[in-house]
């Protein structure tokens, strides 16, 4: 006979003692419960959590490095930060300490009420404005001149890219973007309707825009709009919408609220995208139509000097600037753009001297504005003037005087050395064995 074999015993089971047959054939008919505790460890990263203090120092980090971006972007300060920016007085001295400070990016609510112009600041401008302004063109204006134009010309097309392309429109997309147009209205964030992104690819693009009654947009929705027809229209393209949309709006809301809202600034700065545009559809018009208020010049000028723009797009902006009938507004860019410290041309720097020189007979009182410029010029471009106009600037001193600043641009020309002069070394003597 077989060996027997051994019954094994489970872990979870414990050995029993010898039991009678019939027991166990009673017992196996009944269902036992094992005392078996499984025990499940599971090593899952997603269920580990961090510790609550840690939490906050995280979340503290995070948020003082987000302030910090946004203050980088110039796109959001906190109100004790704007408090403790000096306040920005243009008053009869104009010191560069002042106007250094203009202006920096905060809230909504606060962002132009550092800005204090008095009224005698803006009487002296007003003295140096055109007596008879260029009356400046609007979308609406332009697309009434054609529509009447169209009515003569049934069938009129226009070659060149920056002129106006005008088509018959079907109803169903005249009533599309008409409801564009009621979305733009009360726009305050988030996406646009696609309707209106397609826009700058339209042959016929500143018909369609006109539909939307771009006046009426809201300040949000200006920018949004600034931002995606400088990214896809082309120089002179983007040089219309800035001409016939953007700076219209820019002057109607500094002339209705004294400073400019948030959103706008912010379009500005991102009309720069396109530096030959802004120059041609914003500045330059601007400075033309001879009306240009301090509060304008004061705030397009700190677009200006707080964004980066190509030399060779600033060098024709200065001569433009020096070439035009003087405003008192012209002297505020001058001086701007100077204070950017380019390495301008001969022929910028000969252009803005004579700039000046042409003020040598003039009979009224100019502005501390000129008188600030010509010395901000003589202090950046000392160098790089000739001897004969720097004698011609000092003989221009003695008509144009300031009981202040006149001395230090004549200190400053007196001391200077033009590009002209000879650099004569001494001579060191043979050596004698």
């Amino acid at each position: 006979m077989g060996k027997a074999k051994k019954i094994r015993v489970s872990k979870g089971e414990t050995k029993q003692s010898k039991v009678a047959l019939e027991d166990q054939i009673a017992e196996e008919k009944i269902v036992k419960s094992k005392n078996r505790h499984k025990i499940r460890i599971r090593k899952d990263n997603d269920e580990e959590f961090v510790d609550s203090s840690l939490t906050k120092r995280i979340l503290s980090q995070a948020r003082q490095q987000q302030i910090e971006i946004e203050e980088e972007n110039g796109v959001k300060q906190t109100s004790e930060e704007c408090m403790r920016k000096p306040i920005v007085k243009l008053g009869a001295n104009f010191s560069d300490t002042e106007e250094d400070s203009s202006e920096d990016d905060c809230n909504n609510s606060q962002y132009y009420e550092n800005i204090e112009i008095n009224q005698e600041d803006e009487r002296a401008i007003q003295m140096f404005m055109s007596k008879d302004p260029v009356p400046m063109k609007t979308l609406a204006d332009i697309i009434l001149e054609k529509l009447t134009e169209k009515k003569t010309e049934i069938q009129t097309q226009f070659s060149d890219a920056g002129s106006m392309q005008m088509q018959e429109l079907d109803p169903r997309v005249k009533a599309m973007y008409e409801g564009v147009r009621d979305v733009l209205a009360k726009y305050r964030s988030g996406k646009l309707p696609k309707a209106f992104k397609i826009i700058p690819s339209l042959r016929n693009w500143e018909q369609i825009l006109y539909i939307t009654n771009p006046p009426k947009w809201s300040a949000a929705a200006m920018y949004q709009a600034t931002r995606i027809f400088a990214s896809n229209l082309k120089e002179k393209m983007a040089q219309r919408f800035y001409n016939l949309v953007l700076l219209p709006r820019i002057r109607d809301d500094l002339a209705e609220y004294k400073r400019l809202n948030f959103h706008l600034y912010q379009a500005l700065r991102k009309a720069l995208f396109k530096p030959a545009g802004f120059m041609k559809g914003v500045l330059l018009p601007l400075l033309e139509s001879g009306t240009c208020t301090l509060r304008e010049a004061v705030i397009i000028g700190s677009v200006i000097a707080k964004n980066s723009i190509p030399i060779l797009h600033s060098s024709a902006a200065i001569l433009k600037i020096a070439e035009m009938d003087y405003t008192g507004a012209n002297s505020i860019f001058l001086r701007i753009f100077v204070d950017k410290k380019y390495a301008l041309p001969y022929r910028v720097v000969d252009g803005v001297v004579f700039h000046f020189l042409r003020f040598e007979r003039d009979p009224r009182d100019l502005p501390v504005l000129w008188h600030q410029a010509l010395l901000t010029f003589v202090q950046r471009y000392k160098s790089d003037i000739s001897s004969e106009q720097k004698d011609a600037l000092l003989e221009l001193l003695k008509k144009q005087c300031h009981h202040t600043i006149t001395n230090e641009i004549r200190r400053e020309l007196q001391h200077a050395k033009c590009r002209d002069s000879e650099v004569t070394e001494p001579k060191s003597e043979p050596m004698v064995c």
